[in-house]
């Protein structure tokens, strides 16, 4: 069903030449994804954003031990009490294990390809085309698989240059098509998928917990002023400006990460992703991927981690810079060649919808281009280069649009000079 590419026409695989300079994979990586420690880590371009997602979590439970939890020490005996701070540092730490985890691993991406798949039908001569390079034959935006005797269509990337698995989708913010896509989170500066969405899932549970677990020992604190002092709730309050913060914070932050725990749930149950909820909408139809609640619960906690397809530490060949040709005055550069992305979200025009304009274009110009140089003067073309056609969209019309420039005004120059000519002949015959 799929179009696989050979092993050496992925990034991530050697050279065949020896004599190549080799670099690390994480280096040549096309995708807008940023590397740590040599490759081991991998984010997603907006990782920076992790710094603040963990002063959210680390602020607010720095001040419940320091103002809050340590007045709990003394409250129980054999200093029994330690343990209210203990298990909120505990569940911090947990929480921000969890972060690592999902925001600085592979979620799941699939290596693309450095040449476009075969069309069906159409017999390869050997010869590897070059990367967006358009075919004559169009290349099917859409192919029908069979899972679990339901028909699902995978879709074709023009970035990637594959038909996506299953569940897959290209992420527009890291510029890689994911398996198991489910969205890209802005907090943890990554994409979850199919590799690293039970850590995610945790991590947004421990983070419900955590607020919960605050919430409520800074109303046990309160109370414990009230019971003290034999004091209204209010003056309470007052004398404890830490605990209103935080149970004002934790209180808007539980909506937030208790409901996306909840909602979450709900996808396992189903086996859903938050990309397909929100576009396919399974409610409507049946799930083919649906294996009953337990089923479900156990695909997602209890099998093992995909073994990522990417090595990002291996050493490949460096792809050798092709220069910049200069034609016509202008510069044509090989990296113009690149088509419009069909990414997901903000989909632009894709391949097969602008290839056979620009063909057509091309020949248009070389037929024009064949007819009108026996129609100027010699003098005229003189020192003028020759406007070959090429593949590249943006190259073929600027070049175009000089050249038709170029015709338009000579043959507006020999009307002018014709219809003067014209004239003259008609008054000196009406003279005579």
């Amino acid at each position: 069903m799929f179009d696989s590419q050979p092993p050496d026409r992925h990034p991530g695989d050697p050279g065949p030449s020896g004599g190549d300079e080799l670099i690390r994979t994480y280096k040549a990586w096309k995708g807008d994804n940023v590397f740590c420690f040599g490759g081991r880590l991998v984010f997603g371009p907006d990782a920076r954003t992790i710094l603040i997602t963990i002063f959210l979590i680390t602020a607010p439970v720095t001040i419940f031990c320091v103002f809050v939890g340590r007045k709990f020490i003394d409250d129980f005996p054999h200093h029994r009490g330690v343990s209210v701070l203990a298990v909120a540092v505990g569940l911090n730490l947990l929480d921000l294990i969890f972060l690592f985890l999902t925001s600085g691993r592979d979620p799941g991406i699939i290596p693309r390809n450095l040449y476009p798949p075969e069309p069906e039908g159409v017999e390869s001569n050997g010869e590897p085309r070059l990367a967006h390079t358009p075919t004559l034959s169009r290349l099917p935006r859409t192919k029908d698989m069979i899972v679990n005797g339901i028909t699902v269509k995978i879709k074709y990337c023009d970035t990637c240059m594959l038909y996506r698995p299953p569940r897959a989708s290209h992420c527009s913010i890291c510029d890689n098509c994911v398996e198991k896509f489910d969205h890209h989170c802005p907090w943890l500066g990554q994409c979850i998928g199919l590799r690293n969405y039970r850590f995610y899932f945790m991590f947004v549970l421990c983070s419900a917990l955590l607020c919960i677990y605050v919430h409520v020992f800074c109303w046990i604190y309160v109370k414990r002023i009230m019971d003290g002092e034999k004091i209204s709730i209010w003056k309470s309050l007052i004398k404890t400006p830490a605990s209103i913060a935080l149970i004002l914070y934790s209180f808007i932050s539980v909506w937030f990460v208790g409901g996306l725990t909840g909602f979450h749930l709900y996808l396992i149950s189903t086996n859903q992703s938050t990309y397909e909820n929100f576009r396919y909408r399974y409610d409507r139809r049946e799930n083919p991927f649906n294996k009953g609640i337990v089923g479900n619960f156990m695909e997602v906690f209890c099998t093992k981690v995909a073994v990522s397809k990417n090595s990002f530490r291996a050493k490949v060949s460096k792809e050798p810079a092709i220069p910049p040709r200069i034609v016509n005055g202008a510069m044509s550069s090989p990296s113009l060649q690149k088509v419009s992305h069909d990414i997901e979200m903000g989909r632009k025009p894709v391949w097969h919808e602008t290839v056979e304009d620009e063909l057509d274009k091309d020949m248009e110009a070389s037929v024009t281009s064949r007819d009108l140089s026996r129609m100027l003067p010699p003098e005229e073309s003189r020192g003028r280069g020759i406007m070959h056609s090429r593949a590249s969209s943006r190259g073929t019309r600027g070049g175009s649009w000089e050249f038709s420039s170029r015709v338009n005004e000579d043959l507006r120059t020999r009307d002018e000079t014709a219809s003067i000519r014209v004239g003259e002949d008609s008054s000196g015959s009406s003279r005579q």
